[in-house]
């Protein structure tokens, strides 16, 4: 997600942008962003907050401007409250939260899916 420099680590032949410096300017989908691990949760948070990040091995830090989209299956406020995910990165990325529900809460719309998305052919 942060890139690395040439050398950071082993097999680290040559410098390597991360996705946020990939987006820079546009946009990042990060799926299941509940199972991010604690000890990238701040770095997220930083670029969030102010724009900046280093990848790894670097010295120096680089500027990105990006919009976050996130998933995940999970309740993140629960996560919260479990301390499984950082309460401040939380309120960062809930700036406008969608809440879909498993098609089991609505069966009855499971047809209508069905002949929408298969083929003619397969109906």
């Amino acid at each position: 997600m942060f890139g690395h420099e040439k050398g950071a680590f082993t097999r680290a032949f040559q410098s390597r942008p991360g996705l946020l410096e990939i987006a820079d300017q546009g946009t990042l989908f990060i799926d299941e962003i509940a199972e991010l691990p604690p000890s990238v949760q701040p770095k997220l948070l930083r670029v969030l907050e102010d724009g900046s990040l280093q990848r790894i091995g670097a010295s120096q830090e680089r500027r990105v401007n990006v919009r976050i989209i996130a998933a995940t299956n999970r309740d993140l406020a629960g996560e919260v409250c479990e301390n499984r995910f950082r309460e401040d990165l939380f309120y960062r990325i809930k700036v406008m939260a969608i809440t879909l529900p498993p098609p089991r809460a609505h069966r009855a719309d499971i047809p209508l899916l069905i002949r929408h998305f298969l083929p003619r052919e397969w109906q």
